[in-house]
């Protein structure tokens, strides 16, 4: 059964690195079957949180919050793929995030993270992890962690030299823990409805 899956990506520099993640990301959930959509912060191009969302009369917040706040609803997980900034979360991605609450609720969220450099944008997963879940999901376990960058995906986002063989060991885990915990909110939410 394919699943809804949205892939959350937020650099707004010009020369992203990152992106070569996303997509590898996207390609590879694909590639199982699922319905996967990339959410790009910077082609969203959301302005600084403001209002939020939900604090918008009904029928009343502009277009761009309306459909991702559908698509959002609609998906059945996340994946969250993000850099590291000095030792913290990207301003573009938690921009975008913080212009919703309960539309995240009760689905399950994974991190990739990245830097180009040798701690792979750890920190900024552990960062994430905690917001991830104020926001009301479950983050898995498993994590995807690669560094530095430019020697693990080319500009095509193929995985090329050993940390692009770690990359291809590692995401299998990382999708089939994902996996396991769209299947378990599925059920849940079947069985009872979220009470909100």
């Amino acid at each position: 059964m394919s699943n809804r899956i949205l892939v959350f990506y937020g650099s707004y520099r010009s020369d992203r690195m990152g992106i070569r993640l996303a997509e590898f990301v996207v390609e590879r959930f694909r590639r199982r079957g699922d319905d996967v959509e990339l959410i790009d912060a910077k082609a969203i191009n959301l302005p600084m949180l403001d209002r939020m969302y939900k604090e918008y009369p009904h029928g009343e917040a502009p277009e761009q919050l309306e459909r991702l706040a559908g698509k959002i609803r609609d998906a059945d997980g996340f994946v969250f793929v993000t850099g590291e900034y000095n030792w913290g979360v990207q301003p573009g991605l938690k921009n975008l995030t913080d212009h919703f609450l309960e539309e995240w609720f009760w689905r399950p969220a994974a991190i990739a993270s990245y830097s180009a450099g040798r701690f792979a944008g750890a920190r900024a997963a552990t960062a994430w992890h905690g917001t991830l879940s104020e926001m009301g999901m479950v983050v898995t376990s498993s994590t995807i962690a690669v560094g530095p960058i430019a020697q693990t995906l080319n500009a095509d986002g193929a995985p090329t030299g050993e940390g692009g063989k770690a990359l291809e060991r590692t995401f299998p885990r990382f999708a089939d823990d994902l996996t396991w915990w769209i299947e378990a909110a599925k059920m849940q939410r079947q069985r009872k409805p979220p009470p909100y």
